[in-house]
């Protein structure tokens, strides 16, 4: 299918050939008939895109501090390694659009159909693009008397409707709609069904002129507002403030405080400048509120992705009820969106609608600006995306990946693809973008959303799967039963019930396909000196691995993450086992902290050694990741950050490794891969057995299953 997207680092507009996002539990997947450009959003992210780096530094300084951070920690190669990267990843565009459902994804059957109409909304979710999957909160049904070419406006209109809900509007209100762009038409609208006297501010003459015409009992531009507004409210000020513009002026704040009535409403709706004059706003303590987009329930994961409700008695209009009354009021014929309609183009001239909004001398003509989709049969759609003959020849390995996200696209394909004896096939996304992405930039033989392509794939003789955790240990029967080899990014598996059919898989087989999870810290050069020290010390021996880890938030930390502890703990318990050379056999764990991201964890060995790993969120994100410190045989060794290793024993200290500064940090990821690479071909290698994955990944389930518990020491 075609999508459109925005490329950060050229700051170029394009339309690409996409897979089609594949439909999940709780989503509809809609055949798209009309997207709405949303001139003001859309021209902002198309204006940060072409500006020079310097640029979008100065306009994101949030971003460049984030940058800084990572080079105080890992050091310059690594950062603008990350920051390029970022900016290498193509933008989807569009939110508001509407369309007809194709698909019902499971846990929705009877609350949708295929046939039925809908308008819907959301940032990389209802895209310019030709089809588009959506969770079930963000999707209305149209009335029937509703054009797709209306039902687009319902997200637009959303917006508006929220800030006239915080506006607290009732009959005879006196309200001020300033900025008549597409929000600020539709919020006068709004506020006219509402029973408010409205008046409508914009320097622009012909859309004041439109906003009168809409049923404004007053427009105006910036001028008439300071000789007219006490005779438009009858002395006493507006009740409430709607400040619609998009500008970086602080202006339009103090000029509410000033044609406002005591204790009214000044609602941000649009993006302006936020600095305004205390006395003004507390000797007529005004309230000033910021609208949240489309309601409650914007930017609530739980809400948006995952289908939750709020009891409505105490949310009585979310955002999708605000979409809902956006498309009923269309359809009762009180809210005029077709009015509000400058351009209408053909998707497949899409580029066109964007020169048109880009074009500063068009600027003023153009508002609502509509693309109109031609029907395309599902099928032929959900076809695999410019597949291509490539094939491993004799002496190479076949390769899809499953999972294209951040990770993967930066560490795990460039690495895999700097393999020679390795050709990169499938891969897989759930929306699809990314997938073309990896493709594009990488070379694989084609991009799908369908998982029953990479199984079904007779040249793919192993994959690497770098899903969400909870898909993981479903993931890697199905490749292992469908004959490939694999290489499974951390946690192997979320539950017990994983691991043991797993292990089952694996035994029904007489020769098994290689299973490599992705432990890469055995293989980093800053590690295996210690390693190698440690084998030949005599005595007991004790590690001690400190990992400061900083706060994140995010799916990780739910149902699909499985949280910190299964996630990315499980990293550092494998390497201090494989450290010591040993099975352990008692086990403590004390968990603090909100998120239970904070982990002291102590481990005893068979052979009576121990290990401590101290995990935290609490520290400085500008300091060292990974600290491992080790002791046996009177000699001390300790690992920073995969910058130095050093040994010391009798009053000396050796260097065993230190990464220079124009190196980049090794994790041990290529010397992973290629050991297990090596392994599926059936090369000599240094891959890990399939039972010390196995036993390593029954222990974190153990450490996690131990939390809470009153007997935290726990035999393992």
């Amino acid at each position: 299918m075609k999508q459109i997207i925005q490329n950060v680092r050229t700051g170029a507009t394009e339309q690409r050939e996409v897979p089609t996002p594949a439909c999940g539990a709780g989503e509809v997947l809609v055949a798209t008939r009309a997207s709405l450009i949303s001139a003001g959003t859309e021209k902002m992210v198309m204006e940060f895109a072409g500006k020079s780096l310097l640029g979008k530094a100065q306009e994101r300084p949030d971003l460049v501090q984030k940058v800084v951070q990572k080079i105080q920690r890992d050091g310059v190669v690594d950062a603008l390694s990350a920051a390029f990267g970022k900016l290498e990843e193509p933008l989807p565009l569009g939110y508001a659009a509407a369309g007809e459902i194709v698909q019902v994804g499971a846990n929705l059957t009877g609350q949708f159909k295929v046939g039925e109409r809908v308008a819907m909304a959301g940032a990389a979710l209802a895209n310019h693009a030709q089809f588009n999957a959506i969770p079930k909160n963000l999707v209305v049904k149209l009335p029937k008397t509703v054009a797709y070419e209306e039902g687009c406006y319902a997200t637009l209109c959303a917006i508006a409707l929220h800030g006239v809900r915080n506006a607290e509007i009732t009959l005879g209100s006196r309200v001020l709609v300033v900025g008549l762009g597409l929000v600020g038409q539709l919020a006068s609208q709004l506020a006219l069904a509402a029973g408010a006297r409205v008046a409508a501010l914009d320097p622009n003459p012909s859309r004041a002129m439109l906003a009168k015409q809409l049923g404004a009992h007053w427009a105006m531009g910036p001028q008439a507002l300071d000789a007219g507004w006490a005779d438009f409210t009858d002395g006493r000020g507006f009740d409430a403030i709607l400040l619609c513009a998009a500008t970086a002026s602080d202006a339009l704040l103090q000029q509410a405080a000033n044609v406002a009535r005591d204790r009214a409403n000044v609602v941000l709706v649009g993006k302006v400048g936020t600095r305004f004059d205390y006395a003004s706003y507390m000797k007529k303590e005004l309230n000033l509120k910021v609208s949240r987009s489309y309601g409650p329930g914007r930017y609530d994961p739980n809400y948006e992705a995952k289908g939750e409700t709020y009891p409505a008695g105490f949310v009585p209009f979310t955002e999708r009820d605000n979409l809902a009354d956006a498309v009923r009021l269309m359809g009762e014929g009180k809210l005029n969106v077709k009015a509000l309609t400058t351009h209408t183009f053909a998707f497949t001239d899409a580029l066109q609608a964007y020169a048109l909004i880009g074009d500063k001398k068009s600027a003023g003509s153009s508002m609502g600006v509509v693309l109109a989709y031609p029907e395309v049969a599902l099928e032929q759609a959900q076809m695999p995306h410019n597949q291509t003959a490539a094939k491993p020849t004799k002496g190479q390995l076949g390769v899809s990946v499953l999972g294209s996200g951040a990770f993967a696209r930066s560490v795990l394909i460039p690495k895999l693809c700097k393999n020679a004896n390795v050709v990169l096939l499938g891969v897989i996304s759930k929306g699809g973008l990314s997938a073309a992405h990896v493709q594009s930039k990488f070379g694989a033989a084609f991009a799908t959303t369908d998982v029953g392509q990479i199984w079904a794939d007779k040249h793919t003789q192993a994959v690497i799967i770098a899903t969400r955790h909870n898909a993981h240990g479903k993931q890697v029967v199905e490749a292992l039963s469908n004959g490939k080899h694999v290489w499974i990014e951390k946690p192997l598996a979320l539950t017990e019930k994983e691991l043991v059919a797993i292990e089952t898989t694996l035994a029904k087989t007489k020769t098994p396909p290689v299973l490599m999870v992705g432990f890469n810290r055995r293989f980093a050069p800053a590690l295996t000196p210690l390693k190698s020290k440690l084998d030949k010390a005599g005595g007991p021996k004790q590690v001690v691995v400190r990992i400061n880890a900083g706060r994140v938030e995010g799916w990780v930390q739910d149902e699909e993450g499985g949280g910190r502890l299964l996630g990315e703990v499980c990293h550092f318990t494998d390497v201090a086992l494989w450290l010591l050379g040993d099975k352990p056999v008692e086990h403590f764990t004390i968990a603090r902290g909100s998120g239970q991201d904070n982990y002291s964890i102590t481990l005893q060995t068979t052979g009576g050694h121990t290990a401590t790993i101290i995990y935290t969120s609490e520290g400085d994100p500008s300091g060292s990741k990974e600290f491992v410190e080790v002791f046996a045989d009177g000699a001390t060794g300790r690992m920073e950050n995969h910058s130095r290793t050093t040994w010391q024993q009798g009053g000396c200290t050796r260097t065993l490794y230190k990464k220079r500064l124009w190196q980049a940090t090794d994790k041990g990821h290529t010397a992973a891969l290629g050991a297990w690479t090596d392994a599926c071909m059936g090369k000599p290698n240094t891959l890990p057995s399939a039972t010390t994955l196995l036993a390593s990944s029954k222990l974190i389930l153990a450490l996690h299953a131990a939390l809470g518990q009153t007997d935290t020491v726990k035999k393992a």
